[in-house]
C-alpha cells in the first residue's frame, strides 16, 4: 500500500531531527527507503554538515543524504576527526562529493582537496556541489586511476546506485557505459599534494588492488601522519585478477598497520550509528573475507586515536 506524501515527509523529518532513536531504524528500512527509491524526490537538501547537495532519492547515496543527512557515518565522524585546517584530502572515487565537500570544510581556505570521479555525469555534479556550497579548494578532475596508462570501460548496472560505477566484468544488463583513460595516481597529483595529503580515500568498486600498486611509488613521499582509506571488495577483486592479500602486502611493506571501520549500508543501521559512537578504526589482523572499510596508518596501536 503506497505511503502518503505528507506522511513520508513527516517521516523523514522525524528520522532526521527528532531526538533519540525510538522507531527509527524501523521506519526508515520497512517504509520511507524503499518508498523514496521508487517514488523519487528532487530536492536541494542541507546535509549535517551543514553543506547543500541537490539530490534525486532514486539513487542509493543521495536518497540517504535526504533521509538521513548523512553518507557513511562511521567514515564520516572518522574524517572529521582526522582532518585539521592546512590539511590535505585526496578522494578516489568522489561520486557527487559527499566527502570531498566535507573535506573541503575541514581544511579550510588553507587546505587543498583533490577530487577524482572517473564517470563524467556525477564529475559535473562534484563540480556543480563544490561551487554551490562556496568549495574553491577543490580540485576536480575527470579521470580514473589505475597502477598504468590504459583506457578502461566503466559500467553501470542500475541508475539507483551510481557509486556502483565500475570497471570490473559485468554480464548482466548495463543501463549505461563509458570509456575514459586511466593514469597512476602519482601522476595525476603535484608534488604539494602528495606532500601534504593527510587522508587519501579510495573507493573505486573493485578496482581498488590497481590503484593501490600504481599508488606504491609516492607512499614514501606522504607525511609521517599519513592515513590511506580503502574500501575492498574481494570478490571483485578477484574479477581483476587481484586480491586483498597483495594489496595488504604493500601496504605493509611501506610501513603501515591494518585498521578497519565499520561500514553497513543497510537503512536500520543508521539511526543507531549517528546516535552512537562512530568512526572507531579497531585494529584487523585476520583476513579480509568480505567488503570492507580498511585504514592504513603508521600509528601502531589497538585503535586508531
Amino acid at each position: 500500500m503506497p505511503v502518503p506524501e505528507v506522511l513520508v515527509t513527516l517521516g523523514s523529518r522525524y528520522v532526521r531531527h527528532a531526538p533519540g532513536g525510538f522507531g527509527k531504524a524501523a521506519l526508515a528500512a520497512r517504509r520511507l527507503d524503499p518508498h523514496l527509491r521508487d517514488h523519487p524526490r528532487r530536492r536541494v537538501v542541507r546535509v549535517r554538515s551543514g553543506d547543500l547537495f541537490a539530490v534525486d532519492t532514486r539513487d542509493l547515496i543521495q536518497r540517504y543524504l535526504y533521509l538521513f543527512g548523512v553518507w557513511e557515518p562511521h567514515m564520516t565522524a572518522w574524517l572529521r576527526r582526522r582532518l585539521r585546517p592546512g590539511d590535505g584530502f585526496v578522494d578516489v572515487g568522489a561520486n557527487i562529493g559527499v566527502f570531498s565537500v566535507l573535506a573541503a570544510r575541514l581544511v579550510g581556505d588553507a587546505g587543498r582537496v583533490v577530487a577524482i570521479e572517473a564517470s563524467p555525469d556525477l564529475h559535473r555534479r562534484l563540480v556543480g556541489h563544490g561551487r554551490l556550497n562556496d568549495r574553491a579548494n577543490i580540485r576536480a578532475l575527470n579521470a580514473a586511476v589505475s597502477d598504468g596508462r590504459r583506457t578502461l570501460t566503466f559500467v553501470l548496472a542500475s541508475s539507483r546506485n551510481t557509486g556502483a560505477n565500475s570497471v570490473v566484468p559485468y554480464d548482466g544488463p548495463a543501463e549505461s557505459t563509458f570509456e575514459i583513460e586511466a593514469r597512476p595516481l602519482p601522476e595525476l597529483l603535484d608534488p604539494a599534494e602528495i606532500a601534504n595529503a593527510r587522508v587519501i580515500k579510495i573507493d573505486v568498486e573493485g578496482a581498488e588492488g590497481g590503484v593501490v600498486r600504481g599508488m606504491a611509488p609516492m607512499l614514501d613521499c606522504l607525511r609521517a601522519d599519513a592515513e590511506i582509506s580503502v574500501e575492498v571488495t574481494p570478490e571483485r577483486m578477484a574479477r581483476l585478477g587481484d586480491s586483498v592479500g597483495e594489496l595488504l602486502a604493500v601496504m605493509r611493506d611501506a610501513g603501515f598497520h591494518v585498521y578497519r571501520l565499520a561500514n553497513d549500508y543497510a537503512p536500520a543501521s543508521y539511526p543507531p550509528a549517528l546516535s552512537g559512537k562512530a568512526g572507531v578504526a579497531v585494529r584487523w589482523r585476520g583476513p579480509v573475507t568480505g567488503e570492507s572499510d580498511l585504514i592504513f596508518s603508521r600509528v601502531d596501536a589497538e585503535t586508531l586515536p
